[in-house]
């Protein structure tokens, strides 16, 4: 990568950033994957039985336990 860039002049990043840069453009592409595969999924079988879904509610709770949890965790590290 070159510092000159279509807006002027750039500043090159530390080998560290390049590195946390390039480790989240990798879980970006992993997470968009896993949402095409699902939208593929859906595309050729239909949507899912009501049956066979996770009520919001339910993913709420379980986000929100793991919220909790991790804070709990940070408190007793920080």
């Amino acid at each position: 990568m070159n510092d000159e860039g279509a807006g002027g002049s750039r500043r090159l990043l530390e080998p560290a950033a390049v590195d946390a840069v390039r480790a989240y453009a990798a879980q970006t592409r992993a997470k968009a994957d896993r949402m095409a595969a699902v939208l593929e999924d859906i595309a050729a079988n239909g949507l899912p039985s009501v049956d066979d879904c996770t009520p919001w509610e339910a993913l709420r709770e379980q986000a929100l336990a793991r919220l909790s949890a991790h804070h709990e965790k940070a408190g007793r590290t920080g």
